[in-house]
């Protein structure tokens, strides 16, 4: 007999869009969960039209990005305009253990699906609700996405180079640093419910979450009203330290070299040229001060050879050293390879398509993605007849007053 998964007999109903709340459900998913994935023709999701489409060819079907964070999950239309698709809605929230929904606080609230109504139909549910600024406070409307709230969270002032202007890192970043938080909430106020008995409300701000990851910079200028600067890829405490040229075309390999030791073994790697031993490049202070000329000198020794020489070289010697990897690089990682990370699956439109697995293994349990993301509407036949048990008549009339769309 095939082993349980871990959150197994869990239920989970959506009502999100964009990335951190089905990212969300796509790791329960994957963990056991049965998942609900509610969309609307008249609110479709964004990621169902962002690119890269398979094969550079458009459809609602064929967006990489819905398919990363949408595997493991039943999909089904709904139009909540209607009474009807309304009912059906909170008959699933009675259905489900967990409801997760991620849009502009007060939507939900206009249709009677905010926490206070649905706990009236399943007391004891477990409620997420992931918003920019969460759903108290002054900026608690704000409407956006992750690539905004990065700015406001900080991320913009620290990135970039100290001559230019700000830069963010790529795409909808506090989207993508939430979604481990929310998991674990979620997974906590279960293992409450399951302890007590007792539903719970969870309400994440993408705000918060990003400055979570800048503790530093938030402490620089508490401690020292200190503003971090724009550094590009140095470090103050590390030299040499960046991205540096490589044979090849548009090849990188990443280097860090922070203690003495490492600066010694860096040194005779290279064969200890005349310009390591000079009195500037002796100490941390003097690399850092002449900081753009030590660069130079590093990148003429690494341009004359492949990325991956100078990683495996440098790695040897006891310096830290990695390959700047495209996608090319990580669809052939030997070591994403050996751990099964990516799993290829077949989808019904859109043909072979590769996932990538959860970055952690459990020993006792499977833990691998098992479907692809679904068509627009896929399962809503299936949700409505064998999960809400919906007769033939109603779900034809249903169909027939356009509910599902």
């Amino acid at each position: 007999m095939a082993r349980q998964l871990p959150l197994h007999g869990v239920k989970v109903l959506e009502l999100t869009r964009v990335i951190v709340g089905s990212g969300a459900g796509r790791f329960l998913g994957t963990a056991g969960a049965t998942v609900v994935h509610v969309e609307s023709q008249k609110r479709l999701d964004f990621l169902r039209t962002s690119f890269p489409y398979k094969d550079n060819v458009p459809g609602i079907n064929r967006a990489g990005y819905f398919h990363r964070y949408n595997p493991d999950k039943r999909g089904i239309s709904l139009d909540l305009s209607k009474s009807e698709g309304l009912a059906i809605m909170k008959r699933l929230a009675v259905w489900a253990d967990v409801f997760i929904e991620s849009n502009v606080p007060g939507m939900i609230d206009k249709f009677g699906l905010d926490y206070d109504s649905v706990r009236k139909l399943n007391p004891d549910i477990v409620m997420l609700s992931t918003s920019q600024m969460g759903r108290e406070g002054p900026l608690s409307r704000y409407k956006g996405f992750g690539v905004q709230t990065a700015a406001m969270a900080g991320f913009h002032q620290i990135t970039g180079y100290g001559d230019g202007s700000p830069m963010g890192p790529f795409g909808a970043y506090t989207d993508m640093v939430s979604i481990q938080w929310l998991v674990t909430a979620v997974v906590a106020a279960m293992d409450y419910r399951r302890r007590t008995g007792k539903g719970q409300y969870i309400d994440h701000s993408q705000l918060e979450a990003g400055v979570h990851f800048l503790t530093t910079a938030v402490l620089s200028f508490t401690a020292n009203g200190d503003l971090p600067a724009q550094v590009g890829n140095r470090d103050s405490l590390a030299a040499p330290h960046g991205c540096y040229r490589c044979l090849g075309d548009d090849r990188w390999c990443a280097i860090a070299v922070f203690s003495e030791d490492e600066w010694r073994s860096f040194c005779e790697l290279l064969g200890n040229p005349d310009w390591t031993r000079e009195e500037k490049f002796s100490n941390l202070l003097g690399r850092k001060k002449y900081e753009d000329e030590l660069n130079a000198r590093v990148e003429e020794w690494t341009q004359n050879h492949t990325a991956e020489d100078v990683m495996q070289r440098l790695q040897s010697a006891g310096v830290a050293a990695g390959v700047v990897s495209t996608g090319e690089d990580l669809n052939k990682n030997p070591q994403l390879g050996a751990r099964g990370h990516y799993k290829v699956l077949n989808h019904t439109e859109i043909g072979s398509v590769p996932f990538a697995n959860p970055p952690y293994r459990f020993a006792r349990t499977p833990n691998d993605v098992r479907t692809p993301a679904p068509c627009f509407g896929e399962h809503t036949e299936y949700v409505c007849r064998e999960i809400l048990k919906i007769s033939d008549e109603e779900f034809v009339s249903l169909l027939q007053k356009g509910v599902f769309e």
